[in-house]
């Protein structure tokens, strides 16, 4: 039998943020996240409690914690979209669809005391967070920014009445056979473009500069250019400070770009990170005196980059500026020897960003997808 249990104590807690790191122990593709960051969730003041309610349940069968998951009510979200539902996040189980039923169970009624209509997920507070569940390439390392999960999931997430709502594809990319006449080829389109449309590029020495210059003017293109996108939510104040003081530890100016129009307004934002998985892996996400000095050395010097925040204002999206993207990704990888770069998700239907990947050699190696399921009153 499968008692489901609310968390409340501090015990509890320390459960619900420990059990995925032992159900994975030993498993070389998951990457946790720091748990410094994950105890946040259960601070009265943590940043997206302004906007949203959540709920966190233990499963247990016979005292031993067999899954977990997290119920969030996305006010923001639901506003936006004039929608009623709760999202599902932080699901983890042991291959046991009792324990799936169970917890799932739990959520819906929590999402029916609250007046909603339909559940989804994989997805967070916003998008900031993990989001998706891999449904393909289950022996690739995961990059920092998104979460692993074991192959039984998908089936026990759709043993639940769930169905597929979205998918995304992530790909890994590589510099082109012949680099240089490649980089030749989109320098050239990339001077065209920034020529006739008056653009250039933002300029700052570190990443203090680039914060004071045009944190603001980047969280309203932002908020532009991802208005539509699936899952994602306006900015407030607090997720600003949180995104900031993230940047502050993990940003190399020289992996970010900005480009201005001639009125200095940001038309085009890339933010890339250096690869954190292998530097957190061992910790358990922990920052133990050698974690800490592991991520230094990945934030220093990077063998890999993730994609992080690339956003376009949406009348330039038919201008050409894509192949400014890829050429100033391009002279990155270049210029310090990167072996590859990951694109983190990519909704399946953007044909536009999946499609300029093309311009390097690429593979698409991990799906992952968000699952939908309305609720009706027993």
């Amino acid at each position: 039998m499968v008692e489901i249990r609310e968390v409340k104590t501090k015990k509890e807690q320390r459960e619900f943020l420990n059990f995925p790191l032992r159900l994975y122990r030993g498993n070389d593709c998951f990457v946790p996240p720091l748990y410094m960051d994950e105890k946040k969730i259960f601070r009265p003041d943590y940043v997206y409690y302004d906007t949203c309610e959540a709920v966190y349940y233990l499963a247990l069968r016979q005292g031993e914690t067999v899954g977990r998951i997290s119920g969030i009510l996305q006010k923001a979200s639901n506003e936006k979209r004039g929608e009623r539902r709760v999202r599902f996040t932080r699901f983890d189980s042991i291959d046991d669809q009792e324990v799936a039923d169970a917890l799932f169970s739990a959520v819906e009624k929590w999402a029916l005391s609250k007046g909603m209509d339909a559940v989804c997920g994989p997805l967070g507070f916003s998008d900031l967070e993990r989001e998706g569940l891999l449904i393909e390439g289950f022996d690739q390392l995961s990059t920092f920014e998104e979460q692993y999960n074991a192959d039984y999931y998908g089936r026990l997430i759709e043993n639940c009445g769930y169905e597929k709502e979205v998918d995304w594809v992530e790909s890994r990319i590589f510099l082109p056979e012949d680099a240089d006449a490649a980089l030749q080829k989109l320098s050239a389109t990339e001077e065209y473009v920034m020529k006739r449309y008056k653009l250039h590029f933002g300029e700052a020495k570190n990443t203090r500069e680039f914060i004071e210059r045009y944190a603001d003017r980047f969280f309203e293109l932002l908020d532009t250019a991802y208005a539509g996108i699936y899952g994602t939510v306006p900015f407030t104040e607090g997720m600003k400070k949180m995104m900031i003081d993230n940047f502050r530890l993990i940003v190399d100016v020289k992996y970010v770009a900005v480009i201005l129009d001639e009125n200095e307004r940001i038309v085009c934002l890339g933010i890339c990170f250096p690869s954190l998985s292998k530097a957190v892996q061992k910790s358990g996400g922990k920052l133990t005196p050698a974690a800490l000095l592991r991520l230094l050395r990945a934030i220093r010097r990077p063998k890999t980059i993730d994609l992080g925040l690339v956003g376009v204002a949406p009348e330039y999206l038919s201008r050409g500026i894509n192949a400014a993207v890829c050429a100033e990704l391009m002279k990155m990888m270049k210029r310090d020897g990167l072996e590859y770069a990951e694109t983190n998700l990519n909704l399946e239907d953007n044909r536009a960003v999946r499609g300029q990947w093309k311009r390097f050699r690429s593979i698409e190696h991990k799906r992952r997808r968000a699952y939908l399921k309305k609720l009706t009153e027993e």
